[in-house]
């Protein structure tokens, strides 16, 4: 429900105070939210607070005489804050003239005589008059998160993607050309060293926030509540979110962990258009959204973002070790812990990452390429999807590729639709050598593979997407990987090492690992077919081969 604007009333005289309340809250209290105080400095400390939650004030009503200032110069600093807010003075008879004089200076709406009565005659009217106005030029305010900082910038690109990929909606403010930031950080006395700054929904400021900080603002859970899980699946991917769906339907006490934000790396995929059942396609956040809705329905525990550190083995439970130092018991773990994007290490691109380097980001940073050239590099499904969603943004996208086209990368219904994107082009036998910039990426240096020939360009942005690698090098050693560090797992466990170790009766079964209870779905899994679908599938498949194994434990 939207909340009402404000009339916000301001007299010393409490008498007075209660009769102009009384007036107006027979008048106006049910479009509008009436408060009143008898100090004009609370008053203002008010504003600054309604301000910081996101309220809306549409009038003020102030008298003139008033021991700590006069009402003009209160009307004056709330016009800083709210500028669009209606102005009324309440006075005397004897300061008549005075109000006039103050309407030119302080841009007063209006001034009031007391006695104001009828107030059908002699209040009503004029107030009616001034909120039509309002009314009529007002924009509600974003009710939820604000983000205010400068465009970017690293941190403010941790804290957008932190809130973005965790689907917790957020207005971005730049402060070099947002009027409400700059209004903001006037009345909040903040400096360029506090920023990035968020303000909550409750109006609380958070000052250059981590991810961690704001979980516990936002009530993250913070520590798992179960002393013993049947199942721990670690990883919030597609894989992970399947395994939580049916493990918690099934009646198994889960718990997901994920380290950054639900949905993985399809998660920051603008559109999915492959995915069965959504013949429009469907974003991978919303994929992401409605999975984990679906989860906690059942009753799952999700702790985020939270790492885990290792896995110890007592007996035949699995304890898990987070980063943050708590031990968590469990019967059986689910490996989803999916792939990270592989990173570029050409000249100057690691110290700009976050600063307009970015990897698997285009949603959450695209607003800020508004109107300038970005590039994408690479020429997988990824890019295709990143360059797609940039073009609504960017006046234009140039995907840089090492191979002579995108045929053997990139699925054919992405080809066409980049091919039918006049503000679209696919640059062949390119790579970046370079990226130019001190506090955030200024241009690019791009050379034929070729030729060899290098030209410069201006580049407020470039997206890379360039593979990934699995997220397995925090795991035991007594966990087979494949050359490439992805898990093994049933038939493709095999070799002395493996039979010295396997010490069950029974072979592995389809997803389990090298371990007897520690299954791998998705794409951390070595001979995973990298699509959505297969990652839901085997997640859910997992939770039917924890079940055989717990039928053993």
């Amino acid at each position: 429900m939207a909340k009402k604007p404000i009339l916000l009333l301001v007299d010393d005289d409490p008498q007075v105070l209660q009769a102009v309340k009384g007036d107006m809250r027979n008048k106006y209290k049910k479009e509008f939210k009436i408060l009143a105080t008898t100090s004009a400095q609370e008053a203002l400390d008010l504003v600054r607070e309604l301000k910081n939650k996101g309220e809306d004030i549409a009038l003020f009503l102030s008298d003139q005489r008033m021991p700590e200032m006069q009402g003009v110069d209160f009307l004056e600093k709330a016009k800083e804050v709210y500028p669009t807010a209606g102005r009324v003075l309440l006075t005397a008879y004897s300061d008549t003239d005075a109000a006039i004089k103050s309407i030119n200076a302080a841009q007063i709406d209006y001034y009031l005589l007391k006695p104001w009565d009828p107030p059908e005659e002699k209040l009503y009217p004029v107030i009616d008059d001034i909120l039509l106005e309002w009314q009529a030029n007002h924009r509600p305010a974003f009710q939820g998160i604000r983000i205010m900082g400068y465009p970017f910038s690293k941190l403010s690109h941790d804290i957008k993607d932190f809130l973005a990929t965790n689907l917790i909606p957020y207005k971005w403010l730049d402060v070099t050309k947002d009027e409400e930031a700059i209004q903001l950080v006037e009345s909040n006395q903040l400096t360029s060293a506090d920023l990035p700054v968020v303000i909550m929904e409750d109006g609380t400021i958070v000052k250059q926030p981590a991810p961690s900080e704001l979980a516990g603002h936002l009530g993250f859970n913070d520590a798992a509540k179960e002393e013993v899980y049947d199942v721990v699946i670690i990883g919030a991917g597609p894989a992970g979110l399947a395994a939580a769906v049916y493990g918690g339907s099934e009646g198994l006490k889960t718990l997901l962990i994920e380290r950054k934000a639900p949905g993985g790396q399809a998660g920051t995929s603008s559109r999915i258009e492959n995915y069965l059942g959504f013949p429009k396609g469907l974003s991978g956040q919303d994929l992401a959204r409605r999975a984990i809705t679906q989860a906690t329905r059942f009753g799952i525990e999700f702790l985020n973002p939270k790492s885990v550190k290792k896995i110890d083995f007592v007996d035949k439970y699995k304890v898990l070790t987070l980063e943050s130092g708590e031990e968590i018991k469990s019967k059986s773990i689910v490996l989803t812990t999916g792939v990270d994007y592989r990173k570029l290490m050409t000249d100057g691109l690691p110290e700009l990452t976050g600063a307009g380097v970015y990897y698997g980001a285009a949603t959450t940073e695209a607003n800020s390429c508004k109107d300038c050239p970005v590039f994408v590099v690479g020429g997988g499904n990824s890019a295709g999807q990143g360059a797609m969603y940039l073009s609504r943004f960017s006046s234009h996208v140039t995907i840089l590729i090492r191979r002579e086209d995108l045929s053997s990368t990139m699925s054919q219904y992405l080809i066409d639709q980049i091919a039918a994107t006049p503000n679209i082009t696919v640059q062949p036998f390119s790579q970046i050598v370079k990226a130019n910039g001190s506090e955030q990426l200024d241009s690019l240096v791009i050379e034929d593979i070729k030729s060899k020939e290098k030209e410069e360009h201006k580049a407020k942005a470039v997206f890379i997407f360039i593979g990934a690698k699995p997220y397995t090098e925090w795991l035991p050693a007594t966990v087979t990987k494949d050359e490439k560090g992805f898990v093994k797992t049933g038939r493709d466990l095999t070799g002395n090492t493996f039979k010295a170790q396997w010490k069950e009766e029974r072979d592995p079964y389809l997803l389990e690992t090298s371990i007897p209870g520690i299954f791998a779905a998705g794409d951390v899994r070595s001979g995973a077919m990298n699509r959505v679908a297969s990652a839901v599938g085997e997640g859910a498949m997992s939770i039917s081969l924890v079940h055989k194994y717990l039928s053993e434990f």
